[in-house]
């Protein structure tokens, strides 16, 4: 049910042997995504119960969703881009049936986030459907 984005990035974590490098690509894959701009970095965007500050921006064209992300915490970063990766280009009427967490669980990610990022982590995903369940 992933994206194949998601699935580049499963493949990934496949060939890296410990939790560093995998930590790693987290990171640099945040800092590949473009930046939100300022101008979204609002209240109506900004998403509550991350330690981190989060905002997601939805975009739905064509009947598939897709969001913008940004966060001031650089491992945060990298998991808004994952998200990115496991969402964007799904359609509308799916994102609620994805397993974000069976597929997070795929690349380890639960097993090495503290209870604040686990937190912050299902409170984008909860984000993420009720955004795409308004648009359905």
């Amino acid at each position: 049910m992933a994206q194949p984005a998601f699935e580049e990035i499963a493949d990934d974590f496949e060939f890296m042997d410990d939790w560093e490098d995998r930590y790693r690509h987290v990171i640099d894959l945040g800092k590949a995504m473009p930046a939100l701009p300022d101008a979204l970095k609002v209240p109506a965007t900004k998403v509550d119960g991350c330690a981190s500050q989060v905002w997601l921006q939805p975009r739905i064209e064509g009947g598939l969703y897709a969001f913008e992300g940004d966060s001031d915490a650089m491992i945060v970063r990298g998991l808004i881009a994952v998200l990115r990766a496991l969402y964007n280009g799904a359609p509308l009427k799916e994102v609620a049936a994805i397993d974000a967490h069976a597929e997070l669980a795929r690349l380890g990610l639960h097993e090495h986030l503290s209870a604040q990022r686990s937190n912050g982590v299902r409170a984008m995903i909860e984000r993420i459907r009720k955004t795409a369940a308004e648009a359905v």
